[in-house]
């Protein structure tokens, strides 16, 4: 808890409540269906959550701002954004139903309002987005054409409509064909050495008129 006091000390009564319940809901579900890995558990605030909230150090999302996180495994990127932007609307999609379980009784422990889960593969969501999150699923090019179609045209944020994508190691190759795609590294938020190598890839979405 002391990690996320740290980046962002000016959290509400409400939103440090729900951030400290995490590590012992997690540890319990953890027991029961294992959607975090032993080794990370213990690690949770470092490696999962400031991990996601590497998204809230880039972007400010405004109120009513919609996002969708595909293959959200144990709910990360999108609980812990959730619990940073409680008037946004977050939908988190995964095709595997025991880690949706998890998630799901995660968002009831915590009493989150503003997110929903679904069963499925993301090609079947019928929905736009402002922004599609997600924590390195597959190779960007995998990843943009399973999102094809689903980010909104109307600009609600001062950052363009797209895709925020958390992820480590050389992205050179997979990025070559994305002109447009920015890359940030994570140790320019995050003084720990887990973010050494660690980025945030964001591609605004273009728009054919």
């Amino acid at each position: 808890m002391e990690l996320i006091s740290k980046y962002f000390p000016n959290l509400s009564e409400d939103q440090m409540s729900q951030f400290h319940k995490l590590e012992s809901l997690y540890k319990d579900w953890n027991l029961k269906i294992n959607v975090v890995s032993r080794k990370d558990i213990d690690e949770l605030y470092l490696r999962h959550v400031l991990h996601a909230l590497a998204i809230a150090k880039f972007i400010s999302f405004k109120d009513n701002t919609r996002v969708m996180d595909v293959g959200t495994g144990g709910g990360f990127p999108g609980i812990p954004l959730a619990i940073m932007f409680p008037n946004c609307d977050f939908h988190l999609v995964d095709s595997i139903a025991k880690k949706l379980k998890v998630v799901n009784e995660v968002i009831e422990g915590l009493g989150l309002t503003n997110v929903r889960t679904t069963h499925t593969r993301v090609e079947a969501i019928d929905e736009t987005y402002d922004f599609i999150v997600s924590r390195a699923v597959a190779a960007m090019p995998t990843f943009v054409h399973w999102t094809r179609g689903k980010i909104a045209k109307k600009q609600n944020n001062e950052l363009k409509n797209g895709i925020l994508y958390l992820k480590g190691g050389d992205l050179t190759e997979e990025l070559k064909a994305y002109t447009t795609a920015k890359i940030y590294n994570l140790s320019d938020y995050f003084e720990e050495d887990f973010f050494n190598t660690k980025k945030l890839v964001y591609l605004p979405q273009k728009f054919k008129n």
